[in-house]
């Protein structure tokens, strides 16, 4: 007989609808990829079956969220997103059982505020069996993308495919209505280049010409190779030495010094000087051992070198609450800081800050959603002008929040700002969480 027996094409038609309702389904529960979990987001999702299933294209709501490995990356760094598509638009509308490992998942994630663009995600082969009628399970898909520029990107899910090998190799895309998706998660990038915290200090601040200064140094790069300079003025002179950082970035060294103009010495690792790899200058005259000419007297006097330090108005900030299931931008302002640099060399100063992870009732929120906009003011007669930092994310790996120059001479006095604000992720557990800030003055 020419007619298909009635048992091959049952199994056919349940392939075809069951490859169909994989497409658009997903339901029950995932355990959270690794990382940072994103918020659940709805979104109008089309979804076509294949045309030998003979279903109609689907309509619906598919619920979905997009995760990163790291939502505090610098420029140039390499981020693992998660789309898991946790409910989508129908289940499997046959009796029949569907069998195990049958699904392929592909997708993208688009990317949106600093940087633009589209993630590819895949998923392995692999599902559960699904009784008839029932719910179908979630399914992740994962890819990755490199940070091109700083600042806040989003991360939404997008189209996705479900491609399925049961009898036939059949394809059911589905895309997103109204691209894009609303965003799922929020990564802050930075621009890669951390806080320098290296600082040197001076066995003595003056000697005659050819004596020996005794230069240590700390928070060097381990086993590096730092070299010490005379600097008159912003120019190196010929007085140099080499030293090697030990196992945990310290040196003490000696630098014999001739010059007589010299102002200041400095460190610095590499071949010519660099503010972000050296320290200094600390202040050093050299004595003036001129003679006295027959009938004359030397007079003299010493303006005494104070210290750089600072003060902060007080230990503690309280930011604005936000709502659970909203949360958003939890807002504060940092307490003022007045910088007093009365040592009068040629170095300037920076002020550095980083924070912890904020901790609270059995979760955490992400340092890297920390940001702040400084502010800097300098007090008239001051030698120095105070700058201040870059808006922007504060995190684990510290940013600047104010800073002087090197110069001729330095010095004066200024008070440091900074408007705070913490993006709260919207369903993030309610009770109180806490981080340290913690400044450096250098």
């Amino acid at each position: 007989m020419g007619s298909t027996p009635l048992r091959a094409r049952r199994w056919r038609w349940a392939s075809l609808l069951g490859a169909t309702a994989l497409a658009v389904t997903a339901g029950g529960a995932l355990a959270c990829p690794a990382g940072a979990a994103g918020t659940n987001v709805d979104f109008a999702t089309h979804c076509i079956p294949p045309a030998v299933a003979g279903i109609p294209p689907i309509d619906g709501t598919t619920t979905a969220n997009v995760s990163a490995d790291n939502t505090s990356p610098k420029v140039g760094d390499t981020v693992t997103v998660t789309y898991t598509v946790v409910t989508a638009a129908a289940s499997n509308p046959t009796d029949l059982a569907l069998p195990a490992d049958i699904m392929t998942p592909t997708g993208k994630v688009t990317l949106g505020g600093a940087q633009s663009g589209d993630v590819t995600v895949t998923g392995p082969k692999k599902n559960p069996p699904v009784p008839g009628k029932a719910a179908f399970p979630s399914f992740s898909m994962t890819g990755t993308f490199t940070v091109t520029k700083a600042g806040r990107i989003t991360l939404s899910p997008g189209d996705y495919n479900i491609h399925t090998s049961y009898i036939l190799e059949l394809d059911t895309p589905c895309t997103v209505i109204t691209p894009p998706a609303p965003a799922s998660q929020t990564i802050t990038a930075t621009d890669g280049t951390p806080a320098n915290t290296r600082a040197i200090s001076l066995g003595s601040a003056s000697g005659d010409p050819g004596a020996q200064v005794t230069v240590g140094g700390t928070n060097f790069t381990p086993g590096a190779a730092v070299t010490l300079a005379g600097r008159s003025g912003g120019t190196q002179t010929q007085d140099t030495a080499t030293v090697t950082a030990d196992a945990q970035g310290s040196f003490s060294g000696s630098l014999v010094v001739n010059d007589r103009t010299t102002t200041g010495i400095v460190a610095y690792e590499g071949g010519s000087w660099n503010a972000d790899k050296g320290a200094g200058p600390a202040a050093y005259v050299v004595n003036d051992d001129t003679p006295v000419p027959d009938g004359s007297q030397k007079l003299t006097t010493t303006v005494k070198a104070g210290t750089l330090s600072m003060s902060q108005a007080g230990d503690s900030v309280a930011l604005s609450a936000v709502d659970f299931g909203q949360g958003g931008a939890s807002t504060g302002n940092l307490n003022t800081v007045t910088v007093k640099d009365f040592r009068g060399g040629p170095a300037g100063w920076s002020l550095t800050g980083k924070v912890t992870d904020f901790t609270g009732p059995g979760t955490r929120i992400d340092a890297g959603k920390l940001s702040w906009t400084p502010a800097c003011a300098t007090k008239a007669g001051s030698p120095s002008t105070c700058k201040a930092g870059s808006a922007g994310t504060v995190g684990t790996s510290g940013a600047t929040l104010a800073s002087t120059p090197n110069g001729t001479l330095t010095g004066g006095q200024f008070t440091v700002d900074a408007g705070l604000s913490l993006d709260v992720p919207a369903f993030t557990p309610p009770g109180a969480y806490s981080g340290v800030l913690t400044l450096t003055l250098t």
